[in-house]
């Protein structure tokens, strides 16, 4: 039977692993949002897919680049984790 500990303990590796996954496409997210609004108070345009078509372009960048990381992270945190629990490594 799993207990109380290991259950918390995999459960935050696995949150520490999606915040490490999520981390560049947010972050890249924000920034991009920080500069289109401020170009869009500058300049007064107040066109609605002048802030969702760069801010979508730069997601998508960034994913593209960063995918071998993301999957790096997630099956580091399978083979570390989730694979030894199941195969009964916890006890």
């Amino acid at each position: 039977m799993l207990g109380e500990g290991v259950f918390l303990d995999t459960l935050r590796q696995g949150l520490w692993a999606a915040v490490l996954m999520a981390f560049p496409i947010l972050s890249v997210a924000l920034v991009t949002g920080i500069v289109v609004g401020l170009f869009q108070a500058l300049t007064s345009i107040q066109e609605m897919t002048l802030t969702f078509a760069p801010k979508l372009a730069a997601i998508v960048a960034v994913f593209w680049v960063s995918m071998s990381f993301m999957t790096n992270t997630l099956i580091s945190f399978f083979q570390g984790e989730i694979i030894p629990l199941i195969a009964g490594g916890w006890q």
